[in-house]
């Protein structure tokens, strides 16, 4: 699936983390890609995250999963929303919905949550911190847009769920299968089912906080200092108040701090890693018999296409003319030449076919035996 007639630059510049969007199916063939009763057998699985938010009178209520099949099956008619995330890493049709947003740089996007909701059923008035686009996929979905939200806005006392104490809409529209809403992060909103079976897809975006990304930089910083990495003063002068810590020692104590956080070849080499660690680390995706060189060759001379794992996170960052270094699931391979032709290839598209003379290349085989071996990636099955 894609869009049609839908201008990215102009998105980019007037909405992108400005001002909400309301798309209207630009599909150039909208079809729902899961039915309700699969998305309820994925929140029954024990590795799979999922929540049921009820709305009893008076109040709200949620669920941690895995959901119980007797539990989901006794639901009444009305006022619940079913809730599963990373529901792209489990159904192959679902992860194809990210395809026509990838003019977002892939080290952004976060995962494809999925909510299936009875009539009246919604989450509340709520902000989020981060960017998405909700696509109706099944049914009708009434969605109202408010005002900006920060850290002050008031929210009402709940142990699980972050509501707006208050929420006053300054726009209303009732989405229809394959109708897109994009949802800059800050903006109040709430989506309420219009009828039963109303499934949304919420694709969305990550952004590091500047606390997560100095606080696991700084871990990472650290593990590499030596213990005996002293502060020093050997042009140390007698000075009129020995209470007081002068300008000149600030300044070299900082810069001692500065100079550890600051070599950019440093910083790449561990935000790839950090942005790349899987999202469910305890998930398995290695392949039951492990594929060794002779395998891999045999699949590339075969043009067998070579399919990325959609729960797999593949990133690059180029460090030369020739060089770059590949991030797959928090592990960084150094590349060049052919091997940085592949990753680059392997970073941009869900499927590739390499070419024949790659069997012939050693670094380019182990590379792909070792991306296969970590379920990275796999060579489609005759299946």
């Amino acid at each position: 699936m894609d869009f049609q007639n839908f201008d990215i630059d102009h998105f980019l510049r007037v909405h992108w983390q400005k001002k909400p969007l309301l798309i209207r199916n630009p599909w150039s063939h909208w079809q729902n890609p899961l039915e309700p009763d699969e998305l309820a057998g994925l929140a029954c699985a024990e590795e799979v995250e999922s929540r049921l938010i009820c709305q009893p009178a008076g109040g709200w209520e949620m669920e941690q999963g895995p959901q119980g099949e007797a539990r989901l099956a006794g639901l009444g008619e009305s006022h619940w929303t079913l809730l599963v995330q990373a529901v792209d890493q489990h159904v192959p049709a679902v992860a194809d919905l990210i395809a026509p947003f990838r003019f977002i740089p892939n080290w952004r996007i976060d995962d494809v949550m999925v909510s299936l909701a009875a009539d009246q059923g919604g989450v509340g008035p709520h902000f989020d911190q981060y960017d998405v686009f909700l696509i109706q996929g099944l049914g009708r979905r009434r969605w109202q847009i408010g005002p900006l939200c920060d850290g002050d806005t008031p929210l009402l006392e709940h142990e699980d769920l972050k509501l707006l104490a208050a929420f006053e809409p300054t726009d209303e529209w009732v989405l229809e299968p394959g109708d897109i809403l994009y949802v800059p992060p800050g903006f109040a909103h709430n989506g309420v089912a219009v009828g039963s079976d109303c499934m949304t897809y919420s694709v969305g975006f990550r952004a590091p906080s500047r606390a997560d990304l100095l606080g696991h930089y700084v871990d990472d910083v650290l593990d590499g200092i030596a213990d005996d990495d002293l502060y020093r003063d050997p042009d140390l002068k007698a000075q009129a108040n020995p209470g007081e810590i002068l300008p000149g020692a600030l300044a070299r104590l900082q810069q001692m701090m500065m100079e550890s956080l600051s070599d950019p070849a440093s910083f790449a080499r561990w935000f790839g890693t950090f942005n790349s660690t899987p999202k469910y680390a305890d998930m398995d995706w290695q392949p039951e018999t492990p594929l060794d060189a002779e395998d891999v060759r045999a699949s590339i001379k075969a043009a067998v296409p070579l399919l990325r794992n959609p729960a797999s996170r593949m990133v690059f960052i180029a460090n030369g003319d020739d060089a770059l270094m590949l991030f797959a699931d928090g592990i960084c391979f150094d590349c060049t030449g052919d091997t940085a032709a592949f990753a680059q290839s392997v970073c941009a598209q869900d499927s590739v076919i390499l070419d024949a003379a790659l069997a012939s290349a050693p670094a380019v085989v182990d590379l792909v035996t070792q991306l296969c071996n970590m379920g990275c990636v796999a060579f489609e099955s005759e299946e």
